[in-house]
């Protein structure tokens, strides 16, 4: 089996392989043409690619997401997180779910732009607006290119409420635009924590912050009025499920307001990218790990039913649901969300009079 300190395992990524994109006909391989000595010459190096969309705003139509609005300020992750659902929908794009989604970064620099022209639609009504309901707006590349800084200035500029998932410090950076939101109630802040193990975290989100940083990160924010939910996700049976209570207990200490959890499922090419990893990077508990995680998903790694795919139902993910009530009934009792404030919204015309 190879490990972290084979040849054969690629350091601070979490997919292992280029996995095959079911929308092409071309396939990866790995395999030296008979006779061919020299070895195979691969861009290991993140790239960057511009997109220039017409639209920016995403509405999902999911039973399990009703109605849910969402700004992608980038498509592929280089926090590489072996686990992500997002992956397969890098194969849109021509790439592959494994490697390639964290080497080749989609970048959209106009979304600010497109995000003013969606305020000023006629008839628009105020709606609560994610970054990111795919990949995550504070990744690394963030830092030198600002689009989720000035999505912000926009969101804060229309008063129209945001909600915000991350698992990078790069959100300290916006405190001053994240401290004026907060003050009319116009943001959520959810911070994903997965692991206090940073053995795991390691192998599991190669380059994330780690929970330390992540924990200071909520701790930062609360301290600056800003309200933040503690995500425990995803929870992969096995692997860091007996972490929950520990989670919440520690994200509860440094001022969260309420925390949320998702189990794990590995959906087209994620469940072979995963298993991949897990036999490579914890050999000796792979197949009890991927067996859990089909007891929650009626003997399937994979679950697309609605109401049960990011819940899991059986046994395990049962005693998983109690342990996460009981955390939280213990260290969050009496705490809350702030509810956002629709009523502030203005857009470039200015709000109209009402005749009643």
């Amino acid at each position: 089996m190879a490990n972290e300190d084979t040849p054969d395992f690629f350091k601070g990524r979490g997919a292992q392989l280029n996995t095959h994109n079911k929308f092409l006909k071309n396939k990866y391989v790995a395999e030296h043409i008979e006779g061919l000595d020299e070895p195979l010459l691969e861009n290991s190096a993140t790239q960057l690619f511009e997109e220039t969309p017409k639209k920016i705003v995403s509405e999902s139509h999911s039973p399990d997401l009703s109605h849910m609005y969402s700004i992608n300020p980038y498509q592929g992750c280089e926090h590489g997180c072996i686990y992500c659902y997002a992956r397969n929908s890098h194969e849109y794009y021509g790439f592959s779910a494994g490697l390639d989604f964290e080497r080749k970064i989609i970048i959209k620099p106009n979304a600010p732009e497109l995000l003013e022209q969606y305020f000023n639609k006629k008839n628009y009504k105020p709606v609560c607006i994610m970054l990111s309901g795919n990949t995550d707006c504070y990744q690394p590349v963030e830092r030198r290119l600002q689009i989720t800084r000035r999505l912000l200035e926009v969101f804060l500029q229309y008063k129209n409420p945001v909600s915000i998932i991350t698992k990078n410090n790069v959100i300290l950076r916006d405190m001053d635009i994240l401290t004026e939101l907060a003050a009319m109630n116009l943001v959520h802040v959810n911070v994903s924590i997965t692991s206090l193990n940073e053995q795991l975290r390691q192998k599991l989100e190669p380059r994330t912050v780690t929970a330390t940083g992540r924990l200071s990160v909520v701790q930062k924010l609360s301290e600056k009025g800003i309200p933040v939910r503690v995500m425990a996700a995803p929870i992969i049976p096995g692997l860091n499920s007996n972490e929950v209570p520990n989670i919440i207990k520690a994200a509860a200490d440094r001022g969260a307001l309420a925390a949320g959890f998702t189990m794990v499922r590995l959906n087209g090419s994620i469940a072979e990218i995963f298993s991949d990893w897990i036999y490579k990077a914890f050999p000796d508990r792979a197949e009890k790990v991927l067996n859990l995680i089909k007891s929650c998903h009626d003997g399937n790694l994979n679950d697309s039913d609605f109401g049960r795919r990011m819940s899991g139902e059986g046994k395990v993910a049962e005693s998983i649901h109690q342990m996460f009530k009981m955390a939280c009934k213990r260290f969050m009792a009496g705490r809350e969300m702030p509810e956002y404030d629709y009523s502030l919204f203005v857009p470039k015309k200015g709000k109209q009079t009402s005749l009643f």
